[in-house]
């Protein structure tokens, strides 16, 4: 492994997406943030929940309290039982479509010791169903030849998600293809933001909150503990949002697009943001000459939801990469998308001074 202290950017995106850390099983991707952005915070913790929460402390020139927040746990599934053949079935864990799987590359343990596998389905010239499989009819063969040598590399309740290599494609490189893009975009998004307000020198006015929250894939219930704990008044939320601008997606219907910059939410499936931080944003971003666009598609969730609801209410933002795939081994992202997120965050942050 690369020192992390150097990473930035796109080659810290691609050590955090290679992350093992499905929805209650973030400890990998929690000790690696830890690693990286310690020598940069004032102080770091982490809450009951799991979540782990960096301080940078401000001069008390502003009562503001200002949490930044990125979900590190990616959709993923629990072994559910080991069958006599020794191939494995599973629960979904978090939303994800059975016709994305099979086939598919997957990895298999407690965060620590971990086990390799393909997921598999009857062959569809011997299946009596020529429709989509449901779950029922997929399992994950791991090479093991029956229960008792399955059971000595996994057991029931194991965590499972996508094995899937990081690369780049398309023009100069320009696309950006991972697993678990959502949301661990968000937190390299977060760290490098932190560690360059360190490495200026600078302070701002009031205390600043870098939030890495766990299962926001599975209730936001990690969002829900880190905003009560830290009692923001302003909250931003970095993420990675379903684009939907493939060729045949209605105008009407799509939700960003990629090349444009990081879309900020007015309204989606669980929040509907404060309109005067929205419009900061997006003013800040044209100020700076920041690409930046308007998610225009009422649609998914994140961390929000939970935070504005937190303790007397808090005035919350979402700034989202527009991602193509989600939810599977694929997420694929435009670079300079990644990257004016990051100069925007940044920016944010001065502005609300």
């Amino acid at each position: 492994m690369s020192d992390l202290t150097t990473l930035r950017g796109t080659e810290l995106l691609r050590e955090l997406s290679l992350a093992f850390g499905p929805s209650g099983c973030e400890d990998p991707v929690a000790e690696l943030i830890e690693k990286i952005v310690s020598p940069a915070a004032d102080r770091i913790v982490r809450d009951r929940s799991g979540s782990v929460i960096a301080y940078l402390k401000g001069t008390g020139a502003s009562e503001k309290r200002v949490m930044l927040s990125a979900h590190m746990d990616e959709v993923g599934f629990m072994v559910a039982s080991i069958e006599d053949d020794g191939t494995l079935k599973m629960a979904p864990l978090s939303a994800r479509d059975p016709k994305i799987l099979a086939g598919q590359y997957v990895t298999i343990g407690d965060g620590r010791g971990q086990v390799n596998g393909c997921v598999g389905m009857v062959p569809i010239h011997l299946s009596e169903d020529k429709g989509l499989p449901p779950y029922r009819d997929l399992y994950i063969d791991i090479g093991a030849s029956s229960r008792e040598e399955a059971e000595k590399l996994v057991k029931k309740g194991d965590f499972g998600t996508f094995r899937s290599d990081f690369v780049r494609f398309g023009q100069n490189g320009r696309m950006l293809k991972g697993k678990a893009i959502d949301d661990r975009l968000g937190c390299a998004v977060l760290i490098d933001t932190l560690r360059d307000i360190r490495k200026s020198g600078e302070r701002l006015p009031f205390d600043t909150y870098f939030a890495f929250t766990c299962r926001e894939e599975l209730g936001i219930s990690g969002a829900a503990c880190a905003a009560n704990l830290i009692r923001p008044s302003h909250a931003i939320v970095f993420e990675a949002t379903a684009v939907a601008d493939v060729d045949g997606t209605p105008d009407t219907q799509r939700v960003a697009e990629q090349g444009r910059g990081g879309a900020v939410s007015l309204a989606d499936r669980g929040t509907v943001y404060d309109m005067e931080f929205a419009r900061l944003i997006l003013d800040t971003a044209e100020k700076n000459s920041i690409p930046c666009q308007v998610k225009r598609f009422v649609s998914g969730g994140n961390d929000s939801s939970k935070i504005q609801r937190s303790g007397e209410g808090v005035r919350v933002a979402a700034i989202s990469a527009p991602a193509r795939y989600i939810h599977t081994a694929s997420n694929v992202i435009r670079e300079e998308d990644f990257l004016s997120i990051e100069r925007l965050a940044a920016a944010v942050l001065r502005a609300l001074k």
